[in-house]
């Protein structure tokens, strides 16, 4: 979540007017053969549209980054949702205690649960009560300014409601990508249509690790080199953090 820093034209050419009697109200005999000449050539024309009509060109498929070449290429276009079912086994323990609610979640989102799982791993590694220097709360690190009057930040189905409605709205701008998605959630929207290079460091490291994990979760590894590689640099005390406050052994 950002942080508060925060076709062809051609050429008519007249035809010569034909002179009737005024008031006839009849073509002239000059007029009857170019008539039907016409009329023969609309019905070939009708009758070659009915038997060979054009064909109807198919949306183009637009692929996921490169990085995603070795998970076989998921086409952005197909609902995230439809990507995987459930929960990868790569993600840490602290965020699988909260597997079954992240499929609810990412079902009433349309949102692919191992998308939100790895917002939640990078993000508070499930920890419910995480708060973050800049005032974001909660399992998906949501700013303050995102509830409403009222609303518990810190009551998981509320801060995923708040958390997961941003991230739904940083896919959609980003056409489907959900590389370009996560940069979105960390560095606000309008780091989706710039140039990565005047991106903030902390975005751009959010994308190098959360990018590779993703794509592991879908490709349906049981191990991931990213993520161990995030957690032992980065993640090692607030996986600790949530796992005591989770009760976890």
């Amino acid at each position: 979540m950002p942080r508060a820093r925060t076709t062809k034209t051609y050429r008519q050419t007249a035809a010569p007017a034909q002179y009737h009697e005024e008031g006839s109200g009849c073509l002239s005999g000059f007029a009857v053969v170019p008539l039907a000449v016409i009329l023969i050539s609309l019905a070939f024309a009708s009758i070659a549209w009915k038997a060979d009509p054009l064909p109807v060109r198919q949306p183009a498929v637009v692929f996921l980054p490169a990085e995603a070449a070795k998970v076989g290429a998921v086409p952005v276009d197909v609902p995230p949702a439809a990507a995987s079912k459930g929960v990868s086994p790569i993600f840490r323990r602290e965020v699988l205690y909260w597997a079954d609610s992240i499929v609810k979640w990412a079902s009433a989102s349309n949102l692919d649960p191992n998308l939100v799982a790895t917002i939640m791993q990078i993000e508070s590694c499930g920890d419910p009560r995480a708060l973050s220097s800049a005032g974001a709360m909660g399992l998906f690190q949501v700013m303050p300014y995102h509830f409403r009057p009222g609303e518990n930040p810190y009551k998981p189905d509320t801060n995923a409601l708040r958390g997961l409605g941003y991230l739904t709205h940083s896919l959609e701008t980003a056409d489907g990508d959900p590389r370009l998605a996560m940069a979105g959630y960390n560095g606000g929207i309008g780091v989706i249509r710039r140039a990565e290079a005047t991106w903030h460091a902390q975005t751009r490291r959010y994308v190098q690790y959360g990018a590779p994990i993703y794509y592991d979760a879908v490709s349906g590894v049981e191990s991931s080199n990213a993520l161990n590689d995030w957690y032992s640099k980065y993640g090692a005390s607030l996986c600790r953090q949530a796992g005591k406050r989770l009760g976890l052994p």
